[in-house]
């Protein structure tokens, strides 16, 4: 199992886990994926090559679980990060804190084809919606504190499958990237009385220059001080500090805008490797006035060197100003 250790100068969880393997960096899709993928544990009639599935959409009534035949799939990782069986067994070590790594890994297969060449707003919708199921389920566990939904593709962004999947990581504690958004609404919502995110949505709206798409819900824009080339986050236009607490109208107008943009930047970048992240707010934290979910989506254009590692300090050579307008403009 793995275990969590608190760095006691800056308070950042890590997490230790000599069980997984340890892979270098891969260059392109070449260097992960075989050409032939018959032996996909994600594809259809290699259900057996899974751990039994926990939810599956099918238009099928009468599909026997663990068969072909779904539309869409969430299993238990097998190589998990955190593992759902066991206790936490918090304890110091001398002047150092730590915790078995317990929690949830599933992995969301969010279609029975191998490549998917052009994904529709239905597409989408059906992912958002097995996830905010399996939120809502998790939420019950009360060992737990912080659910993240992420995808990595192409190799450069560290996918191991090239089959379409997004995963959800459950943790025992609040990351503290997410504390530290959450901390940062906070204030400004105290020294304001309105929350930093909503006044996001409205600035980028009337400045115009960094919007990438926009519809009845939703805005997409490149941020003012983003850190990637082309990076490029989805804000809701009304408030919500949860994800899983989203209407189903709302997230029919996000599945668009997703599409939208996922089109756009495969357009414009020539179908890069890519990280996504859905940032909610924690779960024992409900309904926050400073806090607003939104999705992170990051092409991997660029690799942080030294100098970014040593300060935390990001190099972004694309002003958002011009990624946005790139985008914009492309169809």
């Amino acid at each position: 199992m793995s275990e969590l250790r608190r760095d006691p100068i800056i308070g950042r969880w890590v997490v230790i886990d000599p069980s997984r393997n340890f892979n270098k960096i891969a260059v392109s899709d070449s260097d992960v994926y075989p050409k032939d993928h018959s032996g996909c544990p994600f594809c259809p009639g290699n259900e057996s090559m899974t751990r039994p599935e926990i939810l599956a959409y099918s238009s099928n009534p009468k599909r026997l679980p663990n068969t072909p035949g779904w539309n869409l799939r969430v299993i238990p990782n097998n190589q998990p990060i955190f593992a759902i069986e066991g206790i936490l067994k918090k304890r110091a070590e001398g002047m150092y804190d730590r915790m078995d790594g317990i929690g949830a890994h599933e992995i969301i297969i969010e279609t029975a084809e191998h490549e998917v060449k052009t994904r529709t707003p239905e597409n989408y919708e059906t992912v958002y919606k097995a996830a905010m199921e399996r939120i809502k389920d998790l939420r019950n566990d009360t060992r737990l504190e912080y659910i993240l939904f992420f995808q990595n593709r192409g190799a450069a962004a560290n996918a191991v499958f090239e089959h379409p999947h997004s995963q959800l990581l459950a943790t025992p504690i609040v990351p503290k990237r997410i504390r530290e958004e959450i901390n940062g609404g906070k204030n400004y919502f105290t020294y304001k009385e309105r929350c930093v995110f909503c006044d996001i949505v409205s600035q980028e709206i009337s400045d115009e220059t960094r919007l990438v798409a926009e519809n009845d819900l939703f805005i997409a824009v490149c941020p003012y001080a983003s850190r990637y080339p082309f990076e490029t986050w989805i804000i809701p236009k009304n408030h919500g500090s949860d994800f899983d607490a989203v209407p189903g109208k709302d997230i029919i107008s996000f599945s668009k805008i997703s599409q939208t943009v996922f089109s756009k930047l495969g357009n414009v970048l020539d179908n890069p490797a890519y990280n996504v992240m859905i940032h909610t707010g924690p779960l024992k934290e409900k309904d926050l006035p400073y806090y607003h979910w939104h999705m992170e989506i990051s092409p991997r254009l660029a690799r942080p060197a030294g100098f970014e590692w040593g300060t935390g300090l990001y190099v972004n050579p694309v002003a958002p100003e011009e990624a946005a307008k790139y985008l914009r403009e492309s169809e």
